[in-house]
């Protein structure tokens, strides 16, 4: 980023509303290699090395080996869980001199396995710590100074109550297992009442097979006691 203030709104939508492959170049772009991610379900932390080693057919290691790669696959697989994602930008707050960024925005969290009743609008503040990077170009026969700006790190911040409103979706899968295993229950009473004459059915099968086995027993017990009887 040249204007960290002015681009960080396009640059938010481009994360969460863009096709896959311009997703993963705009995180390519924007955040630095060893770039952190911290949100209250996940983290990455922060890293990069290179091993030195290529892995046919997908290159040198060192394109996995960073916390990159990782916000990459968390920010796929957002747009995966919520494939559209309504989101807006309510202000940028700059730091110049810690060289931060405050953005408030909100935004509809809607999982592609719930209706759409179950949308649920979620604020947030995301601090995001930016790093400068500065080269050098030729310029009229003079060198001039150019200074860009890389995503350090991205801190996303909710309120307590926010957090309930993603964890209650979870709370609806619970209570929908929960519903299901009482409702099972159930059926299962239900069925042994309806079904009753197949347990009668067996019941006097296995008694007329117990009967048969203790009538063999006995017939065999008298046997060996005719047999030990003394002449």
């Amino acid at each position: 980023m040249e204007d960290p203030p002015a681009e960080i709104t396009q640059i938010i939508h481009l994360l969460t509303q863009s096709p896959p492959s311009l997703q993963q170049a705009t995180i390519e772009r924007y955040f630095a290699l060893n770039a952190s991610f911290k949100h209250p379900i996940c983290r990455t932390g922060s890293f990069a090395f290179n091993p030195g080693i290529n892995i046919w057919p997908f290159g040198p290691l060192s394109y996995y080996t960073n916390s990159r790669w990782l916000i990459k696959g968390i920010y796929r697989w957002y747009k995966i869980l919520s494939p559209k994602i309504e989101l807006e930008v309510d202000s940028v707050a700059y730091d110049r001199n810690a060289l931060v960024l405050y953005v408030s925005l909100h935004q509809v969290v809607q999982f592609f396995f719930f209706p759409s009743i179950f949308a649920m609008p979620v604020h947030l503040v995301t601090v995001i710590h930016l790093t400068p990077v500065t080269s050098y170009s030729p310029a009229s026969f003079s060198e001039s100074e150019h200074t860009r700006y890389w995503i350090q790190a991205q801190n996303d911040l909710y309120q307590v109550n926010e957090i309930f409103k993603l964890f209650s979706l979870l709370r609806i899968l619970w209570t929908g297992l929960w519903l299901w295993q009482v409702f099972a229950t159930f059926a299962c009473v239900l069925g042994q009442w309806i079904f009753w004459p197949i347990s009668r059915w067996e019941e006097g099968r296995v008694g007329r097979s117990l009967e048969t086995r203790r009538e063999i027993a006995e017939s065999e017990r008298e046997r060996k006691t005719e047999v030990e009887k003394p002449d």
